[in-house]
């Protein structure tokens, strides 16, 4: 048997020839006016069309694949994305010249809901079936309470909360329907790993929203808003708030925009401070994470690492887990917000 490892992403365009087509996968079956799709453009148009998530990914399998040369196993790596290139079933087609049989996957999103973690799986089944492929494909566990996610966190929010004594502590995640919320552990483990990040800064007054609000108005979304929540925060008398983003592990468009761009400008139109808090990213603490799963997955004597209330989640999905959300008719409301929406974090 020939391993490897697969590293799934939402993907991103890489220039401004790319945000339409880009847009048009990620809004496919989906009954989105056009200008709603050219309203979500103009924020990737922002950062001249190209999304920070593609060299996060790059970055990301760069530090991993030295952590393995140094540390093992010695398994290549390969990159397939759900919605821009290199796209899954290209990946796979690769995979399978190469004569891969097995492949680990770790997907870029640390929580369980139908489109951070379900959807995933049927990507990859997908991919599989266009690439003509039979390539036996093994999902790491969502990660949301494993030490190596967590403790980055705990050790910038501190620094954050140290430079901006008082500060009201926000931990923001993308939103989701609350169809998607009700069907899956969404909630209960961003909340988890809130709490743990809050405890671990001894903070116990702080408050979990969200952000990246996308389909029609008419549907109800996870709330309060994050813009909202430190509208709300200003009126309770803080004067800075720290925001923690802990739904996401790099800082892609979602956080250099809906936090570092509209939230930002939000605290300021209020008069008081902003600091968001970087996300994971390379962290070395993340990048050995990532090596445990690959090796807890590929031999069950080896410990299984979490903290908090809950232990390391399942490795197998069950059957009825996280299904699809039921979505209504688009009404004009506002699509996702590409990189991810509605997802948890890519």
């Amino acid at each position: 048997m020939s391993d490897a490892i697969l590293v799934v992403s939402f993907g991103g365009p890489d220039g401004p020839d790319d945000v339409m087509p880009f847009l048009e996968n990620v809004l496919r079956g989906r009954n989105v006016p056009r200008e709603r799709m050219l309203e979500v453009a103009e924020h990737y148009h922002h950062f001249d069309g190209r999304s920070p998530i593609n060299e996060q990914n790059r970055e990301l399998i760069a530090a991993l694949r030295a952590l393995l040369d140094r540390e093992g196993p010695n398994l290549p790596i390969y990159w397939g994305n759900r919605n821009w290139h290199p796209m899954l079933p290209d990946t796979f087609a690769r995979m399978k010249e190469d004569g891969v049989t097995r492949a680990i996957c770790f997907v870029t999103s640390a929580y369980s809901s139908y489109s951070g973690c379900r959807q995933y799986r049927e990507n990859l089944a997908a991919a599989q079936q266009a690439a003509g492929t039979e390539i036996e494909t093994l999902k790491l566990r969502v990660f949301y309470n494993h030490p190596g996610f967590i403790e980055p966190m705990v050790e910038s929010t501190a620094a954050a909360l140290q430079a901006a004594p008082g500060a009201a502590l926000l931990f923001t995640a993308h939103s989701v329907p609350l169809s998607m919320a009700e069907s899956s552990d969404y909630v209960k483990q961003l909340s988890e790993a809130s709490r743990l990040v809050a405890e671990g800064v001894g903070q116990s007054d702080y408050r979990l929203v969200y952000q990246s609000r996308s389909g029609p108005p008419t549907q109800p979304w996870l709330e309060p808003d994050i813009c909202l929540a430190i509208e709300e925060a200003a009126a309770a008398g803080a004067r800075h708030v720290v925001v923690v983003p802990v739904g996401f592990i790099s800082d892609h468009l979602e956080v250099l925009y809906d936090l570092d761009t509209e939230a930002k400008q939000k605290a300021a139109d209020l008069g008081i401070g902003f600091t968001r808090v970087a996300s994971v990213g390379v962290d070395p603490r993340f990048i050995a994470m990532i090596r445990e799963l690959v090796l807890e997955r590929l031999d069950r004597a080896q410990p299984k690492r979490a903290c908090g209330l809950y232990g390391p989640n399942h490795d197998v999905c069950p059957v009825n887990c996280c299904p699809a959300p039921v979505r209504p008719p688009a009404a004009g409301g506002r699509p996702q917000n590409a990189e991810g929406g509605p997802r948890p974090t890519a």
